[in-house]
């Protein structure tokens, strides 16, 4: 293989713009496009700077005019949450309070008919209450738990001490959310006189 031979102006390429044809095409691209237009006046950029600035300054109050409006829609939606959050509560009480109203208003009701009526009345509460999960906690002889009982007393027993002996009021968690605590008496344990 035989090397052409390389002048020193070749060798200098890399210094001399016209050495590479693409890089002298820009060049002269670019000398053509500012040759040809007249260089902008202090004012005129000026009068370019202004106009970019009045466009980023209608683009920022856009922006913050939405993201204002988001705020206020989130608030809204936030406030409409809290209003009506009840609703489906109030919805699956109704039928309970229907039922209690109708046995108010009958005029001669006999013991059994009214036990049988407060009966049904419970389980449509149970069904509503299973509805929007809300559970009763009834911890009889469970070992005492501080977060979902409240102890009234606690008293000698046979059986282990912080043992649940007596449930007072059944207590009721929404999901896992204690809403009452149980009302318990808790074993003291054996006693030892």
């Amino acid at each position: 293989m035989s090397q052409d031979p390389v002048s020193p102006q070749d060798a200098a390429g890399d210094a001399n713009p016209s050495a590479n044809p693409a890089e002298g095409e820009q060049a002269q691209a670019q000398n053509g496009e500012a040759g040809n237009a007249a260089p902008l006046t202090l004012e005129q950029q000026l009068q370019q700077a202004e106009a970019k600035a009045s466009e980023h300054h209608d683009a920022w109050l856009r922006a913050k005019a939405e993201t204002e409006n988001m705020r206020k829609r989130a608030l809204l939606d936030v406030a409409s949450a809290h209003k009506y959050a009840v609703e489906g509560m109030a919805s699956e009480l109704l039928p309970v309070r229907d039922s209690l109203e109708a046995t108010l208003a009958a005029e001669k009701v006999d013991l059994d008919t009214l036990r049988s009526g407060v009966e049904l009345t419970l389980k449509q509460l149970v069904a509503a209450f299973d509805k929007v999960q809300i559970k009763p906690i009834n911890p009889q002889g469970e070992k005492f738990d501080p977060h979902r009982h409240q102890a009234i007393s606690m008293l000698p027993s046979e059986q282990e001490a912080n043992t649940v002996l007596t449930v007072l009021q059944v207590g009721y968690q929404l999901h896992e959310r204690v809403v009452r605590p149980a009302l318990v008496t808790v074993s003291k344990g054996p006693d030892k006189a």
